[in-house]
């Protein structure tokens, strides 16, 4: 990690970061490694609504705005809102969204991006995201080109794509993850119900702290 000196996260809905590599952020942060998270969407069209809901399909997009906000002030990070629609990445023109992403990363100069490994991120939006990360980061020359930790989801990424080459164990961060994940409030009471022994979010039982103690992520390898 020491070897990095700018961090580019770029995921495509708000909460992406929290459940998914928000202890790792806190590690760099940890370094003073400075990260930005380039988030695609405002997640308008999730069906979780708060538990008990408290959102409506119209107010929902400024909750989650302001979730996101919240979450990016805990993990110390710049955020980027890229303004895509939630759930149409996938209907995007991946040349026009890598070029848009380029030259963000271009004004970055981000060493290490982070993003979803395409095919194996379950949601088509993430799939989407990840591809045009990529693709963005492909456009730079070898000797400048940022290196790529792409995060794989599906049951089956094992089994194909074989051990992660990054296992990062998060535990000593687990409060200040904890504290991102609780900022996407309308997400995360019903995402984490499985897993809560109380009322407070932040009590989780042994299998929903296992879940969240590793987060995993592949290199990814260019052709040239």
């Amino acid at each position: 990690m020491d070897q990095h000196q700018h961090v580019a996260i770029i995921l495509p809905h708000p909460d992406d970061e929290a459940f998914g590599c928000s202890g790792t952020i806190l590690q760099f942060r940890e370094k003073n490694i400075p990260v930005t998270y380039l988030c695609g969407t405002l997640g308008e069209m999730g069906r979780n609504m708060g538990t008990p809901p408290f959102a409506t399909r119209e107010t929902l997009p400024e909750f989650r705005k302001k979730e996101l906000i919240d979450a990016c002030e805990a993990l110390d990070v710049e955020l980027h809102m890229l303004g895509y629609r939630d759930k149409t990445i996938e209907f995007e023109d991946r040349n026009e969204m890598a070029t848009h992403l380029k030259k963000l990363l271009d004004d970055i100069q981000p060493s290490l991006v982070i993003t979803f490994y395409p095919g194996y991120a379950v949601h088509p939006d993430h799939d989407a995201m990840g591809a045009a990360a990529i693709e963005a980061v492909s456009r730079f020359d070898k000797a400048s080109r940022p290196e790529v930790w792409a995060k794989a989801i599906t049951h089956d990424r094992r089994q194909t794509l074989g051990e992660p080459d990054l296992v990062m164990d998060v535990e000593d961060y687990f409060e200040g993850k904890m504290k991102a994940i609780e900022a996407h409030r309308s997400q995360a009471e019903g995402m984490m119900s499985q897993f809560r022994t109380s009322p407070e979010l932040k009590e989780i039982n042994s299998e929903g702290k296992k879940l969240l103690q590793f987060e995993e992520f592949y290199t990814w390898r260019f052709e040239d």
